[in-house]
């Protein structure tokens, strides 16, 4: 039987500099998370980040935010971890990811880091590949400037599609809690938001044809 999540982590850089930057996703997630729950709680600053404990789908999930800066998630995480004796397969992790364009989410049981060093710091602290991760597209793979780019803030033009990444990134974690990996993997992944959705390519009704009169 598949364990469920118990903790979910979303990565990022603390502090209103990083804020709205691509690199910051994973907090973003979180923060989405948090508002669609109506006693949500102010968080425990604990283990060098923010740890929330709320009831979701009726039972304990906990949510974290390390405040570590990316590159030393890892040992927030592995605190946390430790505490509470989880195993790394119910431990979900949120970030950005350079290999996926803006638009595709991605479930993936296991793994190695992919050039994220959050996620690197995970694994190392961790010492297993097997916690779950949702990688968020941010659009640049093999770019010579990727410290810079990651760093950066979303573009103008692609507000509306961040803004539908962020809402399919909540639902994809509320079904993840509710209704296990797999099924959420199954679901979701397959998703590209930069198709237009059914209801965009629908044909408009047609107009009524107006009676011609007997005068």
């Amino acid at each position: 039987m598949e364990a469920p999540i118990t903790l979910v982590v979303g990565l990022g850089n603390p502090g209103p500099t990083y804020e709205a930057t691509r690199h910051n996703l994973g907090f973003r997630v979180v923060e989405r998370f948090l508002k669609s729950l109506p006693r949500a709680g102010a968080p425990e600053h604990t283990a060098e980040s923010y740890l929330w404990s709320c009831r979701y789908a009726g039972r304990q999930v906990l949510l974290q935010t390390p405040l570590t800066f990316m590159n030393k998630s890892g040992a927030a995480v592995a605190k946390i971890a430790r505490r509470l004796q989880l195993p790394p397969e119910q431990i979900l992790v949120v970030y950005d990811e350079l290999d996926l364009p803006l638009g595709r989410l991605r479930l993936r049981q296991k793994g190695s880091s992919g050039g994220n060093r959050g996620i690197e710091s995970i694994l190392a602290e961790l010492g297993s590949d097997r916690f779950r991760r949702l990688r968020l597209g941010i659009d640049g793979p093999h770019r010579s400037d990727a410290v810079d780019y990651v760093l950066s803030p979303f573009a103008a033009d692609e507000q509306d599609l961040l803004e539908r990444v962020l809402s399919e990134a909540d639902a994809t974690l509320k079904t993840t809690l509710r209704a296990g990996f797999t099924r959420a993997m199954n679901q979701y992944n397959s998703t590209d938001l930069r198709l237009p959705s059914a209801a965009d390519t629908e044909a408009p009704p047609d107009k009524p044809e107006h009676e011609e009169s007997d005068s």
